[in-house]
């Protein structure tokens, strides 16, 4: 598989043409990454020092400052740390489990995440082509691949879990769909359970209750391999599923350049919609936050992700700010009476928000 198409930055770095870099573009940064020589911090004593491109102590007050203000946990170790203020990518480093952990500019964060959300009408256009093509494979014969991306894509959608990349499960032992194990579900009639450890070390427990999902899946756990996902090519040969095939499948489909990421911003504020059309209606300022709080924190626990992550880069804030202006409610009505085929009442209440926050945006 070929390298992404890339350019070179003015230090002479090779820089990737991908959304982060777009991102860091767009923000008005500069794209980093921990293989350019950076500081380094060096535990001494009680405390740490640090030591620059030239292997000499920083001393500089104005880069100190920067670098107290990443706030970067002490039990990290190996941390790297850009030389530029301005960098996408302000540190690396391994935590106690020995996982890499990265700390980003707030304005690649803000820039990365709005960008998320802009994607989202699209999405939703697209969607019920997505859902179409996956019902039709899921019922190819045998044990094809794109029965089997399917398949995957359909727990994508109703289990929110993340897609998965192989790179985490050697190095981190955490899991996502396409990285699943034989060991991580357990099929009993039709309904279907996956326990296993995902990011961050958060142990995972989502379930599924579909005939043809639970069918295509001990098909697979019956080929030879620890692998669950697993599909037999033309060759009569096993293959295991990828991130990229999922990708692959999605950009086919869409003739867009959605990913699996997009089921997971997407299920995020779908979800929010949910909670807080459950929520009703409030009496003051305070309940109506209170409740808010009590829907990320619902979200949140379905993605398994912490409140603050969730607000920030998975629920738009267009739901949030409909809902605390008291507007929710009518525009779930409004968008359930025009529901377009294939998406449901909350996608749809979502799709007519997200539309109209962006006509506003252009006008």
């Amino acid at each position: 598989m070929g390298r992404a198409p890339s350019h070179t930055s003015s230090r002479g770095l090779a820089v990737p043409s991908d959304p982060a870099a777009e991102a860091a573009q767009e923000a008005g940064l500069v794209y980093t990454s921990d293989d350019e020589p950076g500081i380094r911090r060096v535990r001494k004593g009680k405390r740490f020092e640090y030591l620059g491109p030239d292997g000499k102590l920083v001393r500089d007050p104005a880069v100190l400052d920067r670098i107290r203000s990443l706030v970067i946990p002490p039990a990290w170790k190996h941390v790297w740390i850009t030389a530029r203020p301005r960098g996408h990518m302000q540190a690396t480093g391994r935590d106690a489990r020995g996982r890499k952990q990265h700390l980003y500019h707030p304005r690649w964060r803000e820039v990365r995440d709005r960008n998320k959300f802009d994607r989202m009408a699209g999405f939703a256009r697209v969607l019920p082509r997505i859902r179409s093509r996956v019902s039709r494979d899921m019922s190819r014969n045998g044990l094809p691949k794109e029965k089997v991306v399917a398949t995957v894509i359909r727990l994508l959608e109703t289990t929110f879990a993340r897609v998965g990349n192989e790179e985490y499960a050697k190095e981190n032992k955490s899991f996502g769909l396409t990285t699943l194990r034989d060991r991580h579900v357990d099929v009993r009639g039709a309904t279907v359970r996956f326990v296993f450890r995902g990011k961050s070390g958060v142990e995972v427990q989502v379930g599924i209750t579909n005939r043809r999902v639970a069918r295509v899946i001990k098909r697979c756990e019956e080929l030879p391999g620890q692998h669950l996902f697993q599909y037999v090519d033309v060759d009569g040969e096993r293959r295991t599923v990828t991130s990229d095939d999922v990708n692959q499948y999605l950009r086919e489909v869409t003739g867009e350049d959605f990913t699996a990421k997009d089921f997971r911003t997407w299920a995020g504020t779908v979800l929010a919609v949910g909670a807080l059309r459950d929520a009703a209606e409030f009496e003051s300022e305070s309940e109506a936050k209170r409740k808010v709080v009590a829907a990320i924190d619902e979200v949140a626990h379905k993605l398994g992700h912490t409140r603050a992550v969730c607000r920030r880069s998975y629920v738009h804030p267009v739901v949030i700010d409909t809902y605390l202006d008291g507007r929710l409610e009518a525009a779930l009505s409004t968008a359930i009476s025009r529901i377009p085929a294939r998406l449901k009442s909350d996608e749809a209440a979502v799709l007519s928000l997200v539309r109209r926050k962006a006509r506003r945006n252009a006008a």
